[in-house]
């Protein structure tokens, strides 16, 4: 699912979209305190994975002040359809997110996600959250592992450098990948710089590298689950 060809692909059938996405995003965070953690292109390609898919439910969890979650219910109304059920302890995107985006598209659950029902057949899943490495062993094991084949999950904080830092959030999640031969692919000017670059030059072409935010944080993995990965019941 996440090679490059693929995500150029995106970028060049949703570029109308994403350009008009991007201009209200600007918005947004001119009018909100939004404090955004996601770099442009990882905020983008959640939102075209959004958009090619078309999942009818999305999992986000982990929003602090909602800026993935904006990027994520503009891609759902692009669409015409879907819910985001976004899951967190704080419940600050409840109040920086403007009611046009969650009136119908958005369910909040305000608590620890560990103790919370996640909705069935999730067909993305954005993780961005307690980034400890206990937490990642939870959220492998009773999320990742209980999806089913072919859904798209996408989790931050992972490449802060060329590598995860050892005993980390990142090192569990790819020693997970590793063990389920899952391959994933990352954007991050620290894991991949060549893509990164190269994407910018994409964007270029398309007239979208204008920045949406000045923020330099971009250590996301992309990837998708997949047959024989010791997948257990569904979420």
């Amino acid at each position: 699912m996440y090679s490059v060809d693929t995500i150029i692909q995106w970028y060049r059938e949703h570029a109308a979209d994403l350009r008009a996405a991007r201009e209200q995003q600007r918005e947004l965070l001119a009018q909100r305190d939004m404090h955004p953690k996601l770099d442009d292109i990882e905020a983008e390609i959640a939102y075209l994975t959004v958009r090619a898919l078309r999942p009818h439910t999305v999992i986000e969890i982990g929003s602090y002040h909602g800026w993935s979650t904006s990027w994520l219910l503009r891609a759902l109304r692009d669409n015409g359809d879907g819910v985001l059920h976004t899951f967190d302890r704080v419940d600050h995107a409840r109040r920086t997110l403007p009611e046009e985006l969650t009136r119908t598209r958005w369910r909040f659950v305000h608590g620890d996600v560990r103790a919370a029902e996640l909705p069935d057949d999730p067909g993305f899943v954005l993780v961005d959250a307690l980034h400890t490495a206990g937490f990642a062993r939870w959220y492998t094991a009773f999320v990742l592992d209980r999806l089913k084949p072919g859904v798209a999950v996408a989790v931050h904080d992972i490449y802060h450098g060329r590598r995860p830092w050892p005993n980390s959030e990142g090192s569990v999640l790819l020693g997970w990948l590793r063990e389920r031969r899952i391959a994933h692919l990352t954007a991050s000017r620290h894991g991949d710089p060549d893509l990164h670059d190269h994407l910018a030059g994409v964007k270029r072409r398309l007239h979208l590298s204008a920045p949406v935010h000045s923020g330099r944080h971009d250590p996301m993995a992309f990837f998708s689950t997949v047959e024989g990965s010791e997948n257990g019941s569904p979420v």
